[in-house]
């Protein structure tokens, strides 16, 4: 049985504790408050307040992440770079960006990245896919959805966001394609700023209408969703009595004179299924994931269709609910006809690769970066967004580069410590990671097994052999660190223990040699090695 952390115990998380606890997978949990009753239960089960620490456990095989929407993507991201299965709630995070990022960071590590769309683990909605997939209701004509409820009111995010999820995922799989076009109208009355209700409509190109309403201003609670087919139609309510649960209604609709449509109705037909508890279908489910090493049912490429459809959705809704047209994801980068790109790679949009050129296979590159000429990538390695990569560089596997680095020209790294021609050492690669922000300068080099801290800089010509701390500028043979940079790249100039950035005006401050910027936190400290690099 695998060993699982659940980060965040908190309305939902509690859910997923109990679960995991039952199928007796739960190992340690994450929680920012250490006197959160929901804990009370687990005090047997390691505990932590910070997601970085449970991420550094060996023991921690895989993470379940139920925290707000907006920290999904750097927890997740976190999580596979520190080698960890994911399953993470809706929504998978809140840019699609982000989306394709995380999906090509858990194909790259080969790790199990999954997203928490409960109702496609309903006994009740896998009879109804197995009855449109068989052709059971005919040709599927149109889908609508009612969520609604007077429950728990979110300030954090829209009723959209909170409560349309689930029946976008379930709309998406029944359709078998995603919608051409999509709309939505809201209503404002709690807040000016936050939508209370929604009503969306999505346009198929197989010729499916669907619509999805949802409000948590509602005087009793409904999850409903109704399918309409040209020989047949089915209710799946969700707050039926289970033998009521999933009902089909065998109507058809006869032509009277040719032209006339006369509705012939008939007894609802109860349809029998499996009673189970969908959450704990749905742990079960990532738990058969990590071990078996197959593709959950709504994995990162299916959160990241629901995700596209929300932020359409949400467009329409600020646009006073104008029509937005689905255009078709195409990975926009430009490559120069003399480089070589390897089957396997994938190049970000944006991205830039030019002369001479060569990206090996498995490689993954961010958006909007630029290959210099005469580069060598990979083979499996990982670059982030918006990196600079300058003329006669060579990335080798074991090598990460994070957002926003900058490699100078002919700058090197190496990854094998004491390298002979005449001996195989693959197996004895050191990893290399280069955070967010870096600058490598020209003809310097990083020998391999170290880490680059954030916004570090390294002087042209300089050989480093040990850790950078984040900001820190490094130089010389072997380098040693002379100063500290601003995050713009500045190098700060101390008055005693404080300075101000004389470009861009930020902030900081030394206290027993460490760096702290003006809110007083601590940024000149060591990346994290164990696993991949700290998410602050």
């Amino acid at each position: 049985m695998e060993k699982i952390g659940v980060i965040g115990a908190g309305y939902w998380g509690k859910n997923l504790l109990r679960n995991f606890e039952q199928l007796g997978a739960l190992y340690a949990i994450c929680d920012q408050d250490c006197t959160n009753p929901n804990l009370s239960a687990y005090k047997d089960r390691k505990l932590f307040t910070s997601c970085t620490d449970l991420l550094a456990d060996k023991s921690v095989e895989a993470v379940v992440v139920s925290t707000p929407a907006e920290t999904h993507y750097g927890i997740v991201k976190e999580a596979l770079m520190a080698g960890k299965h994911v399953y993470v709630e809706k929504p998978l995070c809140l840019s699609e960006d982000e989306g394709m990022e995380l999906n090509r960071l858990a194909k790259k590590n080969k790790l199990i990245l999954m997203v928490g769309h409960l109702l496609q683990y309903h006994p009740a909605f896998l009879k109804l896919k197995d009855l449109v997939d068989s052709g059971e209701l005919g040709k599927i004509q149109y889908i609508y959805s009612n969520r609604l409820n007077l429950g728990k009111i979110r300030r954090e995010e829209n009723i959209l966001w909170s409560f349309a999820p689930h029946d976008i995922s379930m709309i998406l799989a029944l359709a078998g394609e995603m919608p051409e076009s999509v709309y939505t109208n809201g209503g404002n009355y709690l807040s000016s700023k936050i939508a209370d209700v929604t009503l969306s409509s999505l346009t198929f190109g197989n010729g499916i209408n669907a619509h999805v309403f949802v409000s948590w201003l509602h005087p009793y609670k409904e999850q409903k969703l109704i399918v309409v087919g040209d020989k047949g139609m089915a209710v799946f309510d969700d707050m039926a009595a289970p033998e009521d649960k999933l009902l089909i209604f065998p109507h058809k609709i006869n032509w009277k004179n040719g032209n006339i449509p006369v509705p012939v109705k008939e007894n609802a037909i109860a349809v029998h299924f499996e009673n189970k508890e969908p959450l704990n279908e749905e742990c079960r489910h990532f738990i058969e994931c990590v071990e078996q090493g197959k593709s959950p049912r709504t994995d990162g490429e299916e959160g990241l269709r629901v995700l596209t459809v929300l932020n359409e959705l949400q467009r329409s809704l600020e646009n006073k609910g104008s029509v937005v047209t689905l255009k078709k994801r195409r990975e926009r980068h430009f490559v120069h006809e003399t480089a070589c790109i390897d089957d396997g790679v994938e190049i970000g949009t944006g991205t830039k690769v030019w002369h001479f050129s060569h990206v090996l296979k498995g490689s993954i590159i961010g958006e909007n970066c630029i290959i210099g000429q005469n580069v060598v990538i990979g083979p499996d390695v990982v670059i982030g967004n918006r990196c600079k990569i300058q003329n006669n560089v060579s990335v080798y596997k074991g090598v990460t580069l994070e957002d926003d680095v900058f490699c100078g020209p002919s700058c090197v790294f190496t990854n094998v410590y004491n390298p002979r021609a005449f001996i195989e050492r693959k197996t004895e690669f050191r990893p290399t990671l280069v955070g967010k922000g870096a600058t490598i300068g020209a003809n310097s080099t990083i020998v391999c097994g170290v880490t680059i801290g954030r916004y570090g800089l390294i002087g042209a010509g300089a050989v480093v052999k040990s850790d950078v701390m984040d900001h820190s500028i490094v130089a010389g043979v072997p380098a040693r660190q002379i100063g500290w940079a601003c995050k713009c790249g500045t190098t700060l100039k101390f008055d005693s223990e404080t300075a101000r950035c004389a470009y861009c005006g930020n902030e900081y401050g030394l206290e027993n040699g460490k760096l702290f910027d003006c809110k007083g936190v601590e940024t000149g400290r060591l990346f994290s090695r164990k696993g991949g690099a700290e998410i602050r």
